[in-house]
C-alpha cells in the first residue's frame, strides 16, 4: 500500500507544477506534502520580482497546511523539471525541520527518477525549538 500511496503523492508533486508562477526563473516545482491523517497538501513555487518573497513549493505546500490546523507530517514529495533532482533550498530545509524533523523527502526530477532522503541527511547537526529555552 504504501508504494501505491508515494505513486501518488508523486502524480500530485507534478500536478502542482502547472500552478507555478515562475515569469524570471522558469523553474517549475511542485510538491505534494501528507499528514499523518492522510490528507494532502500541494504548493507549487511562486515568485516576485524582488526576488526575497519567492516562495518555494515546500513551504507552500507546509504553509498551507499549517495554517489549517495541521502539524504531523510524514512525507513530502518535490517535483522538478531539470535533469538533476529537485532537493529542498536551506530555508525549506529548516523550516520541515521545525515542523517535521523526522519527515521521508522523495526528491524527483524531470524524467520522474527519484530519491528519498532523511530531513538529517539534507540538513545536519540543525537548530531547532528544543535550543530555545
Amino acid at each position: 500500500m504504501e508504494k501505491a500511496e508515494i505513486q501518488a503523492l508523486i502524480r500530485e508533486a507534478f500536478a502542482a507544477q502547472k500552478f507555478a508562477y515562475v515569469p524570471y526563473s522558469h523553474f517549475h516545482v511542485g510538491a505534494a506534502l501528507r499528514g499523518k491523517n492522510g490528507q494532502v497538501f500541494r504548493g507549487c513555487n511562486i515568485e516576485n520580482a524582488s526576488y526575497t518573497p519567492t516562495i518555494c513549493a515546500e513551504r507552500t505546500a507546509l504553509f498551507k497546511a499549517v495554517s489549517e490546523g495541521h502539524r504531523d507530517f510524514v512525507r513530502i514529495v518535490i517535483a522538478g523539471r531539470s535533469r538533476e533532482l529537485c532537493v529542498p533550498c536551506g530555508v525549506c530545509r529548516q523550516v520541515l525541520r521545525e515542523f517535521a524533523p523526522n519527515i521521508e523527502i522523495i526528491c524527483l526530477n524531470g524524467a520522474g527518477e527519484e530519491r528519498t532522503f532523511t530531513l538529517e541527511e539534507l540538513l545536519p547537526h540543525s537548530f531547532g525549538p528544543e535550543y530555545l529555552l
